[in-house]
């Protein structure tokens, strides 16, 4: 049976660990909506910030995105969707949002040198630019599809990453999973 899982979340939350360990535990795929914008901005010529101030007067950008997770929602295949609104668009997945800290998540995406369109000089340039961004991607999806992001009401589950290690996250997720796709813990 083909099942989907909707991981969302707050920048620099570790989703996209999180997507890496789950696809080798459960041998699924993942799609990453993320990597697919970032690598339309660097085509624009943008960092990830410019690219999503962009979005706000280009909607037709983020509709081609959407569609493609509505797409891939559709398919008759198991699938982790990377995405901040795979919950909505793929309302069967299990959907799972990650939380953190706005001062963590800044030191996060700091020290992360394998983003390349994402490079700041402090992380309090760091912190500046998600916030903004932030507020970008929730305006965006308000006036596009009138929902709030941030309502916890949206998922089966939140985490907040802050203090937990990526393998402490792996693990709170395990169980409520297992259940979702049927599994026994243990299996």
């Amino acid at each position: 049976m083909d099942r989907k899982i909707a991981v969302s979340g707050e920048l620099g939350s570790g989703k996209t660990v999180l997507c890496r360990k789950l696809a080798l535990a459960l041998n699924m795929e993942i799609v990453s909506v993320g990597s697919i914008q970032r690598q339309l901005a660097e085509k624009y010529g943008m960092s990830t910030l410019e690219f999503n101030k962009y979005m706000e007067t280009h909607p037709e950008l983020d509709r081609e995105c959407d569609n493609m997770v509505t797409l891939y929602g559709k398919e008759p295949r198991s699938l982790i969707l990377d995405s901040r609104m795979a919950w909505y668009f793929v309302p069967d997945a299990f959907k799972l949002h990650l939380l953190v800290d706005s001062r963590i998540a800044a030191e996060r995406i700091f020290g992360d040198r394998d983003r390349k369109n994402e490079t700041y000089a402090s992380v309090q340039e760091t912190s500046l630019h998600l916030t903004a961004r932030k507020q970008s991607e929730a305006l965006r999806f308000k006036q596009q599809y009138g929902v709030d992001i941030d309502d916890a009401r949206n998922y089966n589950l939140l985490i907040d990453t802050s203090h937990l290690s990526p393998e402490a996250v792996f693990n709170k997720v395990m169980e409520p999973l297992q259940e979702y796709l049927g599994k026994q813990p243990g299996d």
